[in-house]
């Protein structure tokens, strides 16, 4: 599950005494990038990238590692998107690579961070059991390895035993169809139209329904479904709204076990930067396009919030499609190409809000595990979702909790003293739309207590769970839907791009070639969420821009090394 890219205003934790007392000396935060200046552009890029998440950034690497000059404009203060990390009163935070799986061994998505980061982004393991499910009072641990999974699941639901060994197998099936899905992008709506027969030849038939009608064809047992469906929450469709591909994709990522960056999320971009720069390009930040510039059928360039315009003969956005299509490109060419009309087969994936946590201790002194939370009411995750969305007083559906500072194996020595906890909860847009034409960080008194209201509740999940936590927290702060709305641009404060319905998967003209001469799509919106679905859309979108001879040198040289 993902949050939000910064948070509001400090808080600290009303149950200290002398609040003054326990704040740090000086507030810092992480910056990776260069600082926007009109006069530090040039004026030969080979194209241009809107959007420094993974995504834009795999494109950007991938160009650079066959020579072309590309610039990459991020309009937040410090580059990676959604793998950026920010550092605020002696604490620091990543605010969505929460874990990350598929990098403990030579897989497609190790294989493809060591190539962007030069082999310099290192994992550390989280514990075996990487996930735990509370359903009510009852929990229910994921555990790495699939033998070990389904012995692990078996002890709770031994009559189960054939189902759960059915749905392994189930998810792994998809996991391969996924690599036609995926191959399936770098041919026209047309083609994909032509192979279509060939491709439901190559795929499961349940490959892309509804994940709860799928998992009630190999168990009835409601509580099984709920535990196998407990990850919904890293994709934000409930099981019986989501696709059963989103879900297989989830689970089988983590199958073998979660891992988390040495050295926090920042180090992604950090890494992945120098690749960029050794081919003569550059990230900037504070970069905000105003408009993509368009003459006649094809792309010129990008116009800038400051009115320079930047030329290249390429322009690849990582803004998501409805950022793209709405804001970005001249409404005049989007409705005429009928962009318009696609946007309405597709809708924004939810939002939520989070809750920074610092604390004056070590992770060791305080026992926070490698494990992630998932806090559920009981079962009824579709249920007490939709309940939550009518009256967002009613009781939390989910609450995610993450202890990044125990999953870093380098937080002790960069962060002496100190620990650091993260939790999400979903919520709706409309809850705090009221504020929508406020200033972040000055919303008014009513906002902070809807935003305090949230954390309290957060807060108090936690201290069921782990009840020896409570008086120990020095430091916390709220983001929101509007603080993601503010620092993405996502109009809806979505965290995911679009949401990971079935109807999302059936859209051919999701994919990296758009309509228009120039103009390039990479990032979640083409492929899939998740920093590891970002990342290999990132590296398709470089791949179908080189072409079939020089994409598929490229393929070769990242998935052919040891």
């Amino acid at each position: 599950m993902s949050d939000s890219t910064e948070a509001k205003p400090a808080k600290v934790n009303p149950e200290q005494s002398s609040p003054k007392s326990k704040r740090a000396k000086k507030p810092s935060t992480i910056r990776i990038g260069t600082r926007y200046r009109s006069s530090r552009i040039s004026e030969d890029y080979d194209a241009i990238i809107i959007g420094s998440g993974i995504g834009g950034l795999t494109t950007a690497a991938s160009l650079s590692a066959e020579g072309w000059k590309v610039i990459v404009l991020e309009q937040h203060y410090t580059a990676g998107g959604f793998t950026h990390a920010y550092s605020r009163e002696g604490y620091e935070w990543d605010v969505g690579v929460h874990y990350i799986g598929d990098v403990g061994y030579p897989t497609v998505t190790k294989k493809l961070f060591d190539f962007i980061s030069n082999n310099n982004l290192k994992w550390a393991p989280m514990d075996d059991a990487y996930d735990r499910i509370f359903l009510g009072e009852e929990s229910f641990d994921l555990v790495a390895g699939p033998k070990a999974f389904e012995k692990n699941l078996v002890t709770h639901f031994p009559e189960e035993k054939a189902a759960i060994s059915r749905y392994l197998r189930m998810i792994r099936n998809v996991n391969k169809g996924m690599r036609w899905f995926s191959l399936s992008k770098l041919l026209s709506p047309f083609w994909q139209k032509i192979f279509f027969p060939l491709f439901k030849l190559l795929t499961p038939s349940y490959f892309n329904q509804n994940t709860y009608e799928v998992l009630r064809t190999i168990t009835k047992n409601e509580k099984l479904i709920a535990v196998l469906t407990g990850q919904w929450g890293d994709s934000g469709v409930p099981p019986k709204q989501g696709s059963f591909l989103i879900h297989s994709l989830i689970a089988r990522h983590y199958l073998n076990g979660g891992f988390y960056p040495i050295g926090g999320a920042s180090k992604m971009a950090e890494t992945i930067i120098p690749q960029i720069q050794k081919a003569g390009g550059e990230v900037f930040t504070y970069a905000q396009v105003k408009q993509i510039l368009v003459e006649g059928e094809k792309v010129t360039g990008v116009l800038m919030a400051d009115s320079h315009e930047i030329k290249a003969p390429l322009v690849i956005s990582s803004a998501g499609v409805f950022n793209t299509y709405n804001k970005l490109l001249p409404q005049t060419v989007s409705h005429q190409l009928g962009y318009q009309d696609k946007l309405k087969t597709v809708k924004p994936s939810c939002a939520n809000v989070g809750l920074f946590i610092g604390l004056k201790k070590t992770a060791e002194e305080l026992q926070l595990p490698r494990t992630n939370f998932w806090i559920y009411l009981d079962q009824e995750h579709d249920k007490n979702i939709a309940t939550f969305f009518k009256d967002s007083s009613t009781p939390l559906p989910v609450v995610y909790i993450s202890f990044p500072s125990a999953k870093d194996p380098s937080f002790e020595e960069r962060y002496p003293g100190r620990a650091t906890i993260e939790i999400v909860a979903p919520a709706s847009y409309e809850a705090f739309a009221q504020w929508k034409e406020t200033t972040w960080g000055k919303r008014g008194d009513s906002y902070e207590n809807l935003s305090d209201e949230f954390a309290e509740r957060m807060l108090d999940a936690l201290y069921k769970k782990l009840p020896h936590l409570k008086g120990q927290i020095d430091y916390y702060e709220v983001s929101t839907p509007l603080t993601t709305e503010f620092f993405c641009f996502y109009d809806k404060g979505e965290i995911y791009g679009l949401e990971h319905d079935p109807q999302r998967f059936k859209q051919a003209w999701l994919q990296p070639k758009t309509k228009i001469k120039g103009l390039w799509l990479t990032g979640q919106d083409i492929l899939s969420c998740g920093v590891a679905g970002a990342m290999i859309a990132g590296f398709l979108t470089a791949v179908k821009i080189l072409g079939i001879k020089k994409g598929f040198k490229l393929a070769k040289k990242v998935f052919s090394a040891n």
